[in-house]
């Protein structure tokens, strides 16, 4: 199946590495003119702007944290007002376990930091989306399967974060339906990224991947795919789901 969004505009938070980069990638070869926004991986972001437009796509990089809403509000007008001020492609990527830590190892702040930058960031970003986004529009939120099973250890208020991300997608398929805006989201499992280099053992990965059905981790490229999907008038009758890449380790 080949999937065209020529002439659309996407927005990808968290958009310069990882599933990120692979997801702009997948935008930019589909044809939509892709802004790659980041917060500290500046030359990430800027090498994944080069591979695009080397592929003869258009994309940009922006400096935004889109846990403050100001710089959300400068998010949009240097990516988005000066691309004729619409958009027809969302992707909520940014997010981040911070650190692995059990509850009577937290404080509040800790707490705080999670869901500012995995569950607030939705919310920012999305509200300033609308005033842009044009009909037929999609957004596509990225979960996690900490969401369906708590995640592994000391990983309480990241799945409880991407829990509120799985409910604020349906929540808002629902509001957004009557301007005919899809929202869906996508769910990765166990997935060969930084997050997993950093915060994850080896010996850990590699049970996890032991008990996936096709037996191996996930490739960036993995989720990737099904979020152009998503994205695009191929899925024009998905709404409000939630699409699980974990290889078969978990259903729902």
């Amino acid at each position: 199946m080949h999937i065209d969004l020529s002439g659309r505009v996407a927005l990808v938070t968290g958009g310069g590495r990882d599933i990120g980069r692979a997801i702009c990638l997948g935008l930019g070869e589909a044809g939509a003119t892709v802004i790659v926004n980041y917060h500290a991986s500046r030359d990430a972001a800027e090498d994944t702007v080069a591979a695009i437009n080397k592929g003869g796509g258009n994309a940009a990089a922006v400096q935004a944290d889109v846990t403050r809403p100001q710089e959300v509000e400068r998010l949009f007008q240097e990516g988005i007002s000066t691309r004729g001020g619409k958009l027809d492609i969302l992707v909520n990527n940014a997010g981040g376990l911070l650190a692995r830590k059990r509850l009577d190892e937290m404080d509040e702040s800790f707490w705080d930091a999670v869901m500012d930058v995995n569950l607030k960031s939705v919310f920012l970003v999305t509200r300033a989306a609308l005033p842009h986004m044009r009909k037929g529009g999609s957004i596509v939120n990225v979960g996690s399967l900490a969401a369906r099973d708590g995640g592994g250890g000391g990983s309480v208020a990241y799945a409880t974060a991407k829990g509120g991300v799985l409910t604020m997608t349906r929540g808002m398929a629902k509001e957004l339906a009557e301007r005919r805006i899809r929202v869906n989201c996508v769910s990765p499992g166990l997935i060969n990224t930084t997050f997993h280099d950093t915060f994850t053992p080896d010996a850990v990965r590699k049970m996890v991947a032991g008990k996936t059905a096709v037996g191996r981790e996930g490739e960036s490229e993995d989720v990737a795919r099904v979020v152009v999907f998503l994205a695009s008038d191929a899925a024009a009758y998905i709404n409000g789901e939630s699409v699980e890449v974990n290889g078969g380790l978990y259903f729902i």
